[in-house]
């Protein structure tokens, strides 16, 4: 059994923040409880339900409180 290749990490925005899984983008079959993720130490996350990985676009700048 081999195994299933990873699909290309999700691309954010500023605008796309707070990052969070499911995205908008996503069929509802696949669905499961909203999280929000962290990209703020080192610019991805990994959906610990689905294992989707997300990444800020390059130059995105997080913007703080």
């Amino acid at each position: 059994m081999s195994a299933k290749p990873s699909a290309a990490p999700v691309e954010l925005q500023a605008k796309d923040l707070p990052a969070h899984c499911p995205n908008p983008a996503m069929p509802l079959w696949s669905s499961h409880p909203k999280v929000f993720l962290d990209l703020s130490h080192g610019g991805s996350a990994t959906c610990s339900y689905c294992g989707t990985t997300y990444t800020l676009a390059p130059g995105t700048v997080i913007k703080g409180h």
